[in-house]
Order: structure tokens, then sequence, then C-alpha cells
């Protein structure tokens, strides 16, 4: 380990027999965690090869266990989002690829810091169960065309001990680190397809636009040279996404959209990522794509697959039939506009934080989500706001909290006599 630091911190290519020797060593406890960390911190200063990168992005892969959905008929396809505020596109998407044929084991994790976690909004639902049996997982995929989990069993686990690692030693911010810890995860899912929404702005793990494409650009390499076909869209994470911040709020609103009854930015993601994961899936032209896309919704059948699968997986679906029935937070705090204008400016990542603090989110892993808790925003970037208007609604069952969340997310949000140049949306699609 000791030859292998030094030929890194030279700047000397690793081999792949080196990066497995890494692997295996940092997984297994046997190479200790300051050599762990020094190696880390080489790579942060001199980076990876491409080589390098795919080659530690396997060995991470193959240090646990890698699904294996053969028992799917078809062809699987797989979405990651690097992470957001108010996303809570797997929720739609999901039905909507399988609305249109596609074939998803959607694995997803939990809420952690600003960014919220799909499996935390899905046990919103009564009796929704994130965990099924293999048996399980290959039935509903097979009979339904997809089924929403958390990560099961044990999936790179030498990522989980590097980034444990990275997080204290300020190696959390290198490229080739980062794009392997994704690709791991994502290879060790196993499907045969996979959508990559790579975020950037002020709510987002990449704030710049420029590392955001060096990002998608090299996951989509791996992914490629991995036998996966792979594409990436870089999208807007500078304004949370949608209206809803929370758990069973963001249910709500994906259920709206579902409906056809909410259009918007989240609507229209959802439509280009489905467009792009049946792209994948069946080959067919994207403007097919998209049409069909499109029509899911018009027509209802998304969100009839969305019923069936929340069905198949235990949940109450006449809380989906009537969301109104799911539980709401005994505080809602509307915060009124201080002054006229339009809005300017959100800092998306202290939004995600004060909906964390109002209970809706984890500041560490062992924290307990109150499902009710969030927060609707009213007005967003670009809008125009009179003294007085409403904003946003706070939701929380923690009265106390309330104060600071208003002081915080009057000072998150930034007003201009002039209205600003709106951002696209998507910015680019990376193949």
């Amino acid at each position: 380990m000791y030859d292998i630091i030094a030929k890194k911190r030279d700047g000397v290519e690793l081999s792949k027999e080196e990066i497995e020797f890494f692997a295996k060593g940092c997984t297994s406890g046997e190479i200790p965690d300051y050599q762990v960390s020094a190696l880390l911190m080489a790579i942060y200063i001199n980076g990876m090869s491409d080589t390098e990168t795919f080659n530690l992005t396997i060995a991470m892969k193959n240090s646990g266990d890698v699904a294996d959905l053969t028992a799917v008929e078809g062809m699987t396809v797989d979405k990651h989002s690097t992470g957001g505020v108010g996303d809570k596109t797997t929720m739609i998407v999901v039905p909507m690829a399988a609305a249109l044929g596609c074939k998803m084991v959607k694995m997803s994790g939990r809420a952690l810091g600003h960014t919220g976690g799909t499996v935390d909004k899905l046990e919103s639902i009564p009796g929704y169960r994130s965990e099924l049996s293999k048996k399980e997982i290959f039935e509903i995929t097979n009979r339904i065309g997809a089924c929403m989990i958390g990560h099961t069993g044990n999936l790179a686990p030498a990522d989980r001990k590097m980034y444990g690692i990275r997080d204290v030693t300020a190696t959390v911010d290198s490229l080739p680190l980062i794009a392997s810890s994704i690709m791991s995860k994502k290879l060790a899912c196993g499907s045969d397809g996979i959508l990559l929404d790579v975020k950037f702005g002020s709510g987002a793990l990449m704030t710049d636009m420029s590392d955001a494409v060096s990002l998608a650009s090299e996951m989509v390499k791996i992914g490629k040279t991995a036998s996966k076909k792979t594409i990436a869209l870089l999208t807007n994470m500078d304004v949370p996404l949608g209206y809803a911040v929370g758990n069973a709020l963001e249910v709500k609103e994906a259920v709206r959209v579902l409906k056809g009854e909410q259009k918007g930015d989240l609507y229209d993601i959802c439509i280009e990522l489905t467009t792009y994961l049946a792209h994948i899936s069946s080959g067919l032209p994207y403007a097919e794509c998209r049409r069909l896309s499109a029509e899911c919704i018009d027509n209802l059948t998304a969100f009839e697959k969305f019923k069936e699968i929340i069905s198949a997986q235990g949940g109450d679906t006449s809380v989906i039939d009537d969301t109104s029935k799911l539980p709401l937070a005994r505080y809602q705090y509307e915060i009124k506009a201080e002054r006229s204008g339009y809005i300017a400016h959100m800092n998306t990542q202290e939004i995600g934080m004060i909906s964390m603090s109002l209970g809706a989110g984890r500041a560490v892993k062992e924290d307990k989500i109150d499902y009710t808790a969030g927060i609707i925003i009213s007005k967003k970037t670009g809008d125009f706001v009179n003294v007085g208007d409403t904003i946003a609604i706070l939701h929380t069952n923690n009265e106390s909290k309330i104060y600071e969340a208003v002081m915080k997310y009057n000072l998150a949000v930034t007003c201009s006599e002039v209205k600003p140049e709106l951002q696209p949306l998507i910015y680019d699609v990376v193949k």
C-alpha cells in the first residue's frame, strides 16, 4: 500500500491489480484508514485517468453484492439522480416508463442532509413496503413492469467505506471519486441501460455547470465501457423542483402530475426522463418516445400504473385516489413577502436544509423522519410578488422550529425590481 500511495502521489497511473488490491483491503479493513486517506488525497490532487476510474468503479462494484436481473423478462433500465431539493421524479417516471413497456427495478436511498430520499417519500404511503424478497421483486417487475425499493443487500461496500473517509478528509469533491462512487452502485444494481440525471446549481452536488458536464461525460464513459446503454441529462437544480419539499407533500404533488393536473418544470423533466428511458429500452426514435410519454399522462395509464406498483408493494391506494387522506402536519405557517418585486434567486440548498429542520429530513442517518413535514413553495424564481403575498407554507409538528425557519427562508429568497432571465431546465444531453 505504501508503494501504491507513493505512485499516485507522483502522478503515475495505477494498474488494475493495484486498484483491486486497494478496494479489497479498504473493504476488509486490512488497509488502515490513514493509508486509505492518503491515497484518496493523492487521487484528489492528481486525478485519475479514464482507465483508472473505470477500474476503480468495477473494483468497488465487485466488493459486494451484484444484482442478477436475468429473471426479469426483457431489457431492464435504471435511472439515477445526483440529488436535489423537491426531486420526486422517480415516483412519476418509474410508472410512466412501466406504462410504456420498460422494465425497472428501481433502487433508491433515504434522505440525508438537504436532499430528499425516494424511499422515505414512498414510505409516507401507509403500508408501503420498500423491502422485498428477490422472488417478489421479479414477480412484481414481470407482472407490472416495475418496482421501487430501497437498496438491498451489500451493494458496493468499498464505496461506503471510502465515502465515509472522503467525508472527513475534504476529498468528496473529486470527479473520478464521485463518478466511480455513483457508477459502482448503478452497475451493481444490474440493469442493462442507465439514464443519469446530473443536476447542477445551488441545490446540487455540482454547483458549476462545467463540473457537471465533466461528471456526466465521465459516468457515460464508464457505463459504455461496462457495455451498458448509458445517457446523461444535465438538469437545473438552481430552483427547487416542483412546489413541494417533504415526503407526503411530494407524494401529493407526484400524484397531481400523474393525473395531468399539474404542468411546469416537474412535468417537463419527467417527460424528458421517461422519453430517454423509453428510447434506451425500445430503440424507438426520440420524437416517438416523447409523444408516448406525454400520452401516458394524458390517458392516465401512468397514474394507474403507479397505483398498481403501490398496491403490489402493500401500500394503501385509497390515499393515491384521494391524497387528502394523507396526514397533515399540525402547524401550517404562511411566509409572506416582505417586499414587492421579482424573485431573482432561491438558495435551493438552504431551502432543503430548512425542510430538514422542520422534520422532513435527517441531519444524521439515525434521525427519525416526520412524513408530514416540509414546505409548499408558492412563488419561485421569475414570479412577481407584492408585499404580503404568500411565498411559501411551512408544514411541521414542531412549533418551536417555525420562527427560525421563517427567518432563514426569507434570507434564502432574493427579490429584485428586474425580472430575471429564466434558465433552461435541461442544458444538455450526453450520450
